[in-house]
């Protein structure tokens, strides 16, 4: 048995993603890896487990990498690889890297981001990756590096428990590394009506990000300004600061 750390990688674009590919390599320098993926596109999946259906698990193949893709959600991945597939708990989990943005408020919809969050309910170092670019083919080649310098940082350090890394890298080459909080910031919804060729309405959901603050220690700061954030995030929902005025209400 390897004495170097396991590591799980994992993703919501799916086995077949250039990022999680990239992930997978890099982090086979830092331990011994498997992967475990959906076996298609789960974004915006969120905290989704699958409870009502079968899940299904089959090998799959990645360079020098022991992988699975599986039917269900990033979570339902984390969930197979800890109790299924692998022989301990891992000492890391690393989601990613996401095409496009988990920053601000879209870390709750994320499904790369609640893999991760996963991993901390679990008690296991974990870090979401997402590069600000949508394409299917993006180049993470500039950001290696830096991914590379915050992985090592996690194994060496402690973390606090309950917590795990939300790490947002902006496009081209990034000027350095920034600890972060999550800007404030929302989805202004709306949705395109439209009708089928029997005349039933189904919607298209469309929206636009509306920033609330321009604080300079946001994650949303830092990306405009070429740099990577990285926020700690905890999934302990939990409003602290509303419990003493709660406490003064007559129940």
């Amino acid at each position: 048995m390897s004495d170097r750390p396991l590591i799980l990688v994992t993703n919501d674009d799916g086995i077949h993603a250039k990022g999680l590919f990239s992930l997978s390599q890099i982090a086979k320098d830092f331990g011994d890896v498997v992967v475990v993926a959906p076996d298609k596109p789960q974004s915006g999946m969120g905290h989704a487990i699958t409870m009502a259906t079968p899940l299904w698990l089959k090998e799959a193949h990645l360079d020098n990498v022991s992988a699975y893709s599986t039917s269900g959600t990033p979570v339902d991945c984390v969930k197979l690889a800890v109790y299924e597939i692998m022989h301990r708990k891992p000492d890391l989990i690393l989601s990613g890297i996401n095409h496009g943005s988990n920053s601000s408020i879209n870390v709750i919809y994320s499904g790369t981001m609640s893999a991760a969050v996963e991993g901390a309910v679990e008690g296991i170092k974990s870090i979401g990756f997402s590069l600000l670019n949508h394409d299917e083919d993006a180049d993470f080649s500039e950001s290696e590096p830096f991914i590379r310098k915050i992985i090592e940082n996690v194994l060496r350090e402690p973390m606090m428990l309950g917590s795990c890394l939300n790490v947002n890298i902006p496009q081209g080459k990034p000027r350095g590394i920034k600890v972060c909080r999550q800007a404030k910031g929302y989805w202004e919804d709306s949705f395109v009506k439209r009708s089928d060729p029997q005349g039933n309405n189904y919607y298209w959901m469309k929206g636009d990000f509306v920033v609330k603050e321009k604080g300079e220690d946001t994650d949303l700061w830092a990306l405009d300004h070429g740099f990577i954030s990285v926020v700690p995030t905890q999934f302990d929902m939990t409003a602290h600061h509303a419990i003493a005025n709660l406490n003064t209400w007559k129940f």
